[in-house]
């Protein structure tokens, strides 16, 4: 149902409530998000040698992105649990920025996408890198959370320009 204000998740009442996808087809759905978070240079060089006292920042970070895509349901209030295909969550260190670049990839096949998966999942590598590493710089800075390209369902394919 479409509110009076063209957002989906609101009915003609007003009220917030979760879409019926069901008359929905499957679809190969697909989303790509990225983030980064800026530190110091010294914090960089840490986790990317892997020398954090908690451990490696990047693997625990990755699994974490992972897992949180698995769990975005239980956390955003009207999304869809959905059974997700594939998740890839790839950190690299940046030296411009100093910092790192995470991407996250999502792929399944259903009735609704995974945007709000593949940014949920970049959002929490990014927390988990700043928790790994607070001990070493508690001024670390995570920004650019956002939705880099979709793929599926009634609207199709974009990608940002």
């Amino acid at each position: 149902m479409i509110g009076a204000d063209g957002l989906s998740h609101i009915d003609t009442g007003g009220e917030a409530h979760m879409v019926d996808v069901s008359g929905k087809r499957d679809t190969l759905r697909l989303a790509r998000a990225t983030g980064s978070i800026r530190m110091a240079p010294a914090t960089l060089r840490a986790i990317a040698e892997a020398t954090v006292t908690k451990g490696d920042a990047i693997a625990v970070a990755r699994v974490a992105g992972i897992l949180a895509a698995k769990r975005t349901a239980e956390l955003i209030p009207l999304c869809h649990p959905v059974p997700l295909t594939d998740v890839q969550v790839t950190v690299v260190p940046d030296d411009t920025l100093p910092g790192l670049r995470v991407e996250a990839a999502v792929r399944t096949v259903g009735k609704t996408g995974v945007e709000m998966e593949a940014m949920t999942a970049v959002a929490v590598t990014l927390v988990t890198v700043y928790d790994m590493a607070k001990a070493l710089d508690k001024a670390m800075v995570i920004s650019d959370v956002r939705l880099e390209e979709k793929d599926g369902g009634r609207s199709g394919h974009w990608k940002r320009a």
